[in-house]
C-alpha cells in the first residue's frame, strides 16, 4: 500500500505542475497560438508522466500485491482527470490529425502541435525517470534494477500489432466524435472508460497505446523490436485508425447539401414560371408599327 500512495501521490504532483504551466501560460502568454501549444505541452507532460508510472505498477505491481482491477481503476481516473483538465488540448498526435482533416486547424498549427506533444512527452519521461530514480518505494527500486533490460510492448507480428492499435485508434475517434459537442458530465466518463476499455482489451498485444508520442516515450527505447517495427505499430497504426474523419465531411468532393427538394417539386415550380411566363407575353403584347 505505500508504493500506492506514493504512485497517487506523484499523480497529483504531476496535475499540480501542469496545471501551474496553464495557469502561467495564459497569464504570460498572449492568446491565440502559443498559449495553445503550452497547453499541448503540459497535457502531455501530465498524461506521459502519469501513464509511464501506471505502466510501471502494471508490470512490477504483482510482485506488491497490485493486481490488474487496480490499476485499471487508476487509469479511468487519471484519464478522467486529464480529459477535465485538458481546457482544449489533446495531448495525442491523432487528434491533432482528425481536427486538420476536420478543417478546424490548419497544417502549420497542426504540425506544431505535434511538435509540442512529443516535446512535452519527452519532458514526462525524463521527469518520470528522475523520479524513479530516487527509490522511494520497492517498487521503484526493482523498476531501476529493470530498466536497462526493458522489453518491447509489441507481443505479437508488427502487421497484427498495426492492426491492433489501428482498432482502438479507429474506435476511439468513433467515440470521440460522437462526445466532442457533449458537456463534460457526460464526455470525460465515456472517454476515460472507453480508454480502459480498449486498455483491458488490447494491453497484452501491443500495450494498447494508440498515442504515438505517448507510445515513443514509453517503449521506444526498449529491445525486442526494431525502429520499423515500432514506427509502424505506434505511428501509422493509429494514424490508420483516424479514417471516422470521412463518415463526416470528405476531402475528396465537396460537400453536398444537408437537405434534398424533391424532383417533383422542382418541376412544378418550373412549369409554375412557364405558366407565369405565358401569362406576362399575353397580357403584354408586343406594339406593332
Amino acid at each position: 500500500m505505500v508504493g500506492l500512495n506514493v504512485s497517487i501521490a506523484f499523480f497529483f504532483l504531476g496535475l499540480g505542475t501542469c496545471e501551474a504551466l496553464r495557469w502561467l501560460s495564459k497569464r504570460l502568454l498572449s492568446p491565440g497560438l502559443l498559449v495553445c501549444l503550452a497547453a499541448e505541452l503540459a497535457c502531455s507532460l501530465q498524461l506521459c508522466s502519469g501513464c509511464l508510472e501506471l505502466r510501471m505498477l502494471l508490470e512490477i505491481g504483482p510482485w506488491g500485491g497490485l493486481g490488474l482491477d487496480v490499476v485499471l481503476t487508476l487509469l479511468f481516473l487519471l484519464f478522467a482527470v486529464h480529459a477535465a483538465c485538458a481546457n482544449g488540448a489533446a495531448a495525442n498526435p491523432t487528434i491533432s490529425l482528425q481536427e486538420f482533416l476536420l478543417l478546424e486547424c490548419g497544417p502549420v498549427t497542426t504540425v506544431a502541435k505535434i511538435l509540442a506533444q512529443c516535446m512535452g512527452a519527452g519532458m514526462g519521461w525524463a521527469l518520470t525517470k528522475l523520479y524513479w530514480s530516487w527509490e522511494l518505494t520497492q517498487l521503484h527500486l526493482i523498476q531501476n534494477l529493470i530498466a536497462s533490460e526493458c522489453s518491447s510492448s509489441i507481443r505479437m507480428s508488427p502487421h497484427l500489432g498495426v492492426l491492433v492499435e489501428a482498432s482502438c485508434s479507429f474506435f476511439f475517434h468513433l467515440i470521440l466524435l460522437r462526445v466532442r459537442r457533449s458537456p463534460a458530465a457526460c464526455r470525460v466518463p465515456v472517454l476515460a472508460a472507453t480508454v480502459t476499455f480498449l486498455t483491458y482489451a488490447a494491453v497484452p498485444a501491443t500495450g494498447a497505446f494508440f498515442n504515438p508520442a505517448l507510445a515513443t516515450a514509453s517503449t521506444f527505447l526498449c529491445a525486442g523490436s526494431s525502429l520499423r517495427d515500432y514506427i509502424q505499430v505506434y505511428w501509422l497504426g493509429p494514424l490508420t485508425g483516424n479514417i471516422p474523419r470521412f463518415f463526416q465531411k470528405n476531402l475528396l468532393y465537396g460537400q453536398k447539401s444537408k437537405y434534398k427538394i424533391p424532383k417533383a417539386r422542382v418541376m412544378h415550380a418550373e412549369d409554375r414560371e412557364e405558366r407565369q411566363k405565358g401569362k406576362g407575353e399575353k397580357s403584354n403584347p408586343t406594339p406593332r408599327a
